[in-house]
């Protein structure tokens, strides 16, 4: 895994792209459906797109329907879970550990088919 990477916003804003900066540094949301990783299904790592840290082996990927790629398992240590209660609804958010890019949200009960006890559901910014 990656050391922690610690960047100002102007550094973010000339290594990313403006989607990339404005989902993984202001926690904003892809439309679902809309991303080319959602049905992606090559064999692989999948990398936070502001750091590099491998986030996902593609062997926990599934397909949960809910329009965002979905995965059961993260390598170990490499995301990090956060209560958030904005919006007026309580979700977890997930960062990516070295950069704290935003990777997305876990729903609690979001009921989707899982091959574990687990989910992470999020909307994943990769490379």
């Amino acid at each position: 895994m990656s050391d922690t990477v610690n960047k100002s916003e102007t550094e973010w804003r000339a290594v990313l792209s403006p989607e990339q900066f404005r989902v993984l540094r202001q926690k904003g949301t892809e439309p679902a459906g809309t991303g080319e990783y959602d049905k992606h299904a090559a064999t692989g790592v999948y990398s936070c797109a502001g750091c590099g840290t491998p986030l996902y082996k593609s062997n926990t990927k599934f397909n949960s329907g809910c329009g965002w790629p979905a995965f059961f398992d993260a390598i170990p240590g490499a995301v990090s879970r956060h209560e958030d209660n904005a919006w007026g609804m309580k979700r977890i958010e997930i960062t990516c550990t070295a950069c704290g890019g935003h990777l997305g949200h876990v729903f609690q009960g979001e009921g989707f088919p899982t091959p574990s006890t687990s989910l992470i559901s999020i909307a994943l910014p990769v490379q």
